[in-house]
């Protein structure tokens, strides 16, 4: 991806937040020279991967694969263990009408995927096979607002706004914004998360997505703090 296709995306997300009243931490939309005259203070939100996440999942499609996320909250993992108390973490996410986010699931994390507002949100749910590659054809018995249902691999369920799923560990999940919807603002609620371990985004290579830096950056993604920091 490019910078200014980032620093673009970011900026028609805050225009979406303002939209749904949703509103992010002030820290959310700082410059670079801001998070310079940061010290020790702003620790956590380096050092737990808080802000923004802006992927396209290697496609350069980001229209039709991709996502925004800000992280608000997340406790960090050391030698396999939470460092503090925090033990849980939240997402806001940007869901664009018919854009998807691959097939992926996670080895330890379990999560709720809410549609807080806007259109409607398609998940598409099956159970991780062994090789962690494809996916199973078993039906899969899981919560929508803590309700027990069933579904056949790959079935579609659509949650309305105010609708969340349970999603536990090694359940492979899909999810796209409902084509001619408006945009979806969604959320996830999940025990602590570590999205450089615990992702696996069947047949794709995503830890490391490049980003081309054709123009400065207006905002910092979470990505971008440690390297600046070490700059500085």
């Amino acid at each position: 991806m490019k910078r200014s296709q980032i620093n673009r995306i970011i900026e028609e997300a805050r225009e979406h937040f303002h939209a749904f009243n949703c509103h992010l931490p002030p820290w959310a939309f700082w410059n670079p020279e801001k998070w310079i005259e940061q010290g020790p203070e702003a620790e956590e939100i380096r050092h737990h991967g808080l802000g923004w996440i802006v992927t396209d999942f290697g496609t350069n499609e980001f229209e039709k694969f991709g996502l925004v996320l800000f992280v608000a909250r997340n406790g960090h993992l050391h030698n396999g263990s939470p460092e503090t108390t925090k033990t849980y973490a939240e997402k806001f996410m940007i869901v664009r009408s018919g854009q998807v986010t691959p097939y992926h699931f996670h080895w330890k994390k379990t999560e709720d995927l809410l549609n807080r507002s806007g259109g409607r949100l398609n998940v598409h749910l099956a159970w991780a096979a062994k090789d962690e590659l494809s996916m199973t054809e078993d039906p899969v018995k899981v919560k929508v607002d803590g309700i027990a249902r069933t579904v056949h691999a790959g079935q579609t369920i659509t949650l309305s706004p105010g609708e969340s799923v349970e999603l536990v560990p090694r359940m492979c999940h899909q999810f796209s914004g409902h084509p001619g919807d408006k945009v979806v603002l969604a959320g996830e609620v999940s025990s602590l998360n570590d999205d450089t371990t615990d992702n696996c985004f069947l047949g794709r290579n995503v830890t490391s997505v490049p980003i081309e830096e054709d123009e400065p950056k207006k905002f910092l993604l979470s990505a971008d703090h440690a390297a600046l920091m070490t700059a500085v």
